[in-house]
C-alpha cells in the first residue's frame, strides 16, 4: 500500500519499522516540529523524524493540518492510508478523507477506556490490571472511531516506560496484520459504557502529595517513570522517585508494656505526619501506609538506589518531606 505514516514520540517508531519491513511503500512521515531539549535548548527532532530519515522516507511537519494548502499537499500524495500512532496534532476532516481507506489509528488502550493523550500513564496510576493496544479508524471525535482489533497484556509492575515499550511493539505486529486483510476486519462501534478520558500529565501532579495512601503513589510513581518523574523536596532539593515500594511489613515494637510480639503498623503511629520519614532508610508516611523508594534521581545525576542517595545526601529520620 501507499502509505502516510503519522506519529512522533517512541512509541510510534516500530510501526513505522513495521510498514517498512512489511514492504508497504510510506511515502512521507509526518510529525511534530523540532523543538529546544536540554540543557542548551537546540532544537531537537522526534524519533519518528529520526527515523524517518535513516529510512530515506520523506518528512513534513506541519504546526497545523488546518490550512487548505497543507490539505492539498497531504491529498496530493495519493495514498491509500494513513497509518497514525501518537502523532499529536488533530485531524481535519479533510485530512481523515484524504487517503482512499481512511486513517487507521495505534492507540495504547482497550478503547473506550482512556481516550486521549495519556492512555498508558493513565492506567497505571488507576490501578488497571491490564491495558492493550486498539487498532480503530479514526474520525472527528478524540478516539471516538470504530475499531478493527484489540489484544491485551498485563500491567502487573511495569513503569510507563516499560508498558509503552510492550505496547508499542504489539500496536506495530498488529497494524501490520490488520493491513494486510484489510477488508475482512470489521468495524464495532465501541460501546457507550466505560468511557473514561487520558488526560495529559500536568506538572502539578507529578509533584507526590504524601496524603494520598501509599499504593496510590506507588503507582503514581511508576506511571510518570522515567519522564516527567514523581518528585518531593527535601534539604531545599528536588529529588525524582522512579521506583518504590509500598512496605506493610513496616512496625515497631509496642512502648506500652504489651508482650514484645505485639507490634503495631508505623503508619498508625504516626498518622497525620504525612510525609515525615520514619528510619534511616527513608521509609515515609504516607496518608494510609508507608512507602520506600527504591530507585531515586536528583538533579543533574543518574538515578541511583535509595543506600546510594542516602550516603552523599543526609534525610535523616524525622525529616518533613515536601
Amino acid at each position: 500500500m501507499r502509505i502516510i505514516f503519522m506519529g512522533s514520540p517512541d512509541f510510534a517508531v516500530p510501526t513505522l519499522e513495521a510498514l517498512v519491513d512489511a514492504g508497504h511503500e510510506v511515502v512521507a512521515a509526518y510529525t511534530q516540529p523540532p523543538r529546544p531539549a536540554g540543557r542548551g535548548k537546540g532544537e531537537r527532532e522526534t524519533p519518528v523524524q529520526q527515523r524517518a530519515e535513516e529510512l530515506g522516507i520523506e518528512v513534513r511537519y506541519p504546526k497545523s493540518l488546518r490550512g487548505e494548502a497543507e490539505q492539498q499537499a497531504f491529498a496530493e500524495l495519493e495514498a491509500d492510508v494513513a497509518v497514525v500512532a501518537a502523532y499529536g496534532l488533530i485531524l481535519p476532516q479533510a485530512i481523515l478523507d484524504a487517503p482512499m481507506l481512511g486513517c487507521l489509528n495505534v492507540h495504547g488502550s482497550l478503547l473506550p477506556r482512556w481516550r486521549g493523550a495519556a492512555p498508558v500513564q493513565r492506567a497505571i496510576m488507576a490501578g488497571d490490571e491490564a491495558t492493550g493496544i486498539t487498532i480503530m479508524q479514526m474520525e472527528a471525535g478524540l478516539d471516538t472511531g470504530p475499531m478493527l482489533f484489540k489484544r491485551a497484556v498485563e500491567i502487573d509492575d511495569k513503569n510507563a516506560a516499560q508498558l509503552t515499550e510492550e505496547l508499542a511493539k504489539l500496536g506495530a505486529a498488529m497494524m501490520v496484520e490488520v493491513l494486510a486483510d484489510l477488508p475482512n476486519y470489521d468495524p464495532i462501534e465501541q460501546p457507550k459504557d466505560g468511557v473514561t478520558y487520558a488526560g495529559k500529565i500536568s506538572k502539578a501532579e507529578a509533584r507526590i502529595d504524601w496524603s494520598r495512601p501509599a499504593a496510590e503513589l506507588v503507582r503514581l510513581v511508576r506511571g510518570l517513570a522515567p519522564f516527567p518523574g514523581a518528585w518531593f523536596e527535601a534539604n531545599g532539593e528536588r529529588i525524582k522517585i522512579l521506583a518504590a515500594e509500598v512496605e506493610p511489613s513496616a512496625c515497631h515494637p509496642r512502648e506500652s508494656g504489651d508482650p514484645a510480639d505485639q507490634i503495631e503498623d508505623l503508619g498508625s503511629r504516626f498518622r497525620g505526619n504525612d510525609g515525615q520519614v520514619l528510619d534511616d532508610g527513608l521509609l515515609i508516611q504516607c496518608g494510609n501506609g508507608a512507602l520506600r523508594p527504591t530507585l531515586l534521581q536528583r538533579a543533574g545525576k543518574g538515578a541511583m538506589s535509595g543506600n546510594e542517595l542516602l550516603r552523599g545526601f543526609a534525610i535523616a529520620k524525622g525529616t518533613m518531606l515536601q
